[in-house]
C-alpha cells in the first residue's frame, strides 16, 4: 500500500513539475520565473526523495539535499540583485 502511495505521491508531483515548468516559460516578470524555479527545486527535491525511497537507496538524498542548497543560493542572488537595482 505503501508503494502505491509513493507512485501517486510522483504522479502529483510530475503534474506539479509541467505546471510549474509552463509558469516558468510564460511568467512575463523576473519575479514570477525566479518563484517558479524555486517552486520547480522544490518539487524535483520531492520527487528525489520518494524516489530514494522507493529504490531504497539513500545516496539520493544527498544529491537533493546538493539541489536544495543550490536553489537556496539562487533565490539568494536573486535577492541580492534586486537590492542592487533598487538603489
Amino acid at each position: 500500500m505503501f508503494h502505491y502511495t509513493l507512485m501517486i505521491a510522483i504522479a502529483a508531483l510530475s503534474a506539479c513539475l509541467v505546471m510549474t515548468a509552463i509558469r516558468f516559460a510564460i511568467g512575463p516578470t523576473l519575479p514570477d520565473r525566479v518563484t517558479s524555479f524555486d517552486l520547480f527545486v522544490a518539487n524535483v527535491i520531492g520527487i528525489i526523495a520518494i524516489y530514494a525511497e522507493l529504490t531504497d537507496n539513500a545516496n539520493y538524498i544527498d544529491v537533493a539535499i546538493i539541489l536544495s542548497l543550490f536553489g537556496f543560493l539562487g533565490s539568494i542572488s536573486f535577492a541580492y540583485y534586486l537590492m542592487k537595482t533598487s538603489r
